[in-house]
């Protein structure tokens, strides 16, 4: 088997390929839950992705990511409940908002560690869900109702599920575009360096503090342009959108499709909200489901999934060539 055709490539290409194509699936069954669905996966799996920028490659373990996604959602709506539907005011303020807030939370987390970087990220989370929680103008605990998309110019309409779909789509493959080539560069590089072995990096002349709250900046301000989609998407924000156990649910995305890869978090996005929709249609006791099976992926599947798939293609190959092996 070639380098090229992995079973961990063939699935990734299917995956992609079945996302691009899942609009027309959705067209020719008449089949709208299936885009509302998957709208909301590419969104969290935005999120995901942003996550594993630092816990992946970085080796930052924040408990407080879906803070981004409240911003950049509260951003979009608090501007359209004043009037101000413009996306090209609405996303750059979601962006700006995000990203001051990672700056302010990484310049304090980044000088602890362990449990101590944790609790800090998860206190700076809940502190942010409980001031949105209090504005009454916004909705308060009850969240805000968003009656109008971002608008932009013509003919681009996220009004339109498909258009909309598309977008979120593109800017999905833009962040692991963006982030595959971060993460090999000399940036990237001293990130992962400092992430085995920090003083070391240090010791040898690189600002591993500037260059990990630059990258703790980059993956916030990612989460909050995934809050402004999910804003969107589903026409309201509430502070929920920010509690610590969606922070959870992105660690898990991540951690089952498998840290520090470029697909692993997306991998992770599909396989858990479809477990979470299939077997939730079968009983409402889902959770005692999905929970076993979550773990048995921990626990075997070195990797998550896309290390799972790594570990089968390199089973077929030993097979097929023997010499592999040797």
């Amino acid at each position: 088997m070639s380098g090229a055709f992995t079973a961990r490539n063939v699935a990734t290409a299917a995956l992609i390929a079945g996302l691009v194509l899942l609009p027309v699936y959705s067209q020719v069954f008449g089949d709208r839950f299936i885009l509302t669905l998957f709208t909301r996966i590419v969104i969290l799996a935005l999120a995901a992705v942003s996550l594993n920028l630092i816990l992946g490659f970085g080796g930052m373990m924040s408990f407080g990511h879906a803070a981004y996604l409240g911003i950049g959602g509260y951003a979009v709506g608090m501007l359209a409940h004043e009037g101000i539907y413009s996306g090209f005011i609405q996303w750059p303020v979601a962006l700006l908002a995000s990203a001051l807030f990672a700056l302010v939370i990484g310049a304090l987390s980044l000088r602890t560690r362990g449990v101590y970087f944790i609790m800090i990220t998860l206190a700076f989370a809940q502190m942010a869900y409980y001031l949105v929680s209090g504005l009454a103008r916004y909705g308060g605990d009850d969240g805000l109702t968003i009656y109008k998309r971002s608008q932009f110019i013509e003919p681009l309409n996220l009004s339109n599920k498909v258009q909309f779909y598309y977008v979120c789509l593109a800017i999905l493959f833009g962040a692991i575009y963006l982030i595959w080539r971060l993460t090999n560069s000399r940036f990237g590089m001293a990130v992962q360096g400092a992430r085995s072995n920090e003083a070391r990096m240090r010791a040898i002349g690189f600002p591993t503090y500037r260059y990990r709250l630059v990258c703790f900046v980059i993956a916030g301000t990612l989460g909050g342009l995934a809050g402004a989609l999910l804003a969107n998407h589903a026409d309201f924000i509430s502070p929920a959108t920010m509690y610590w156990t969606r922070s959870g649910d992105l660690i898990i995305m991540v951690v089952l499709g498998g840290m520090a890869t470029p697909f692993g978090p997306l991998i992770g996005a599909v396989a858990l909200l479809v477990l979470e929709e299939v077997l939730s249609g079968i009983t409402e006791y889902w959770q005692i489901i999905l929970g076993p099976l979550l773990l048995l992926v921990v626990l075997f599947a070195r990797g998550g999934i896309d290390g799972l798939l790594s570990l089968l293609g390199a089973k077929v190959a030993t097979k097929v060539n023997p010499k592999v092996g040797s």
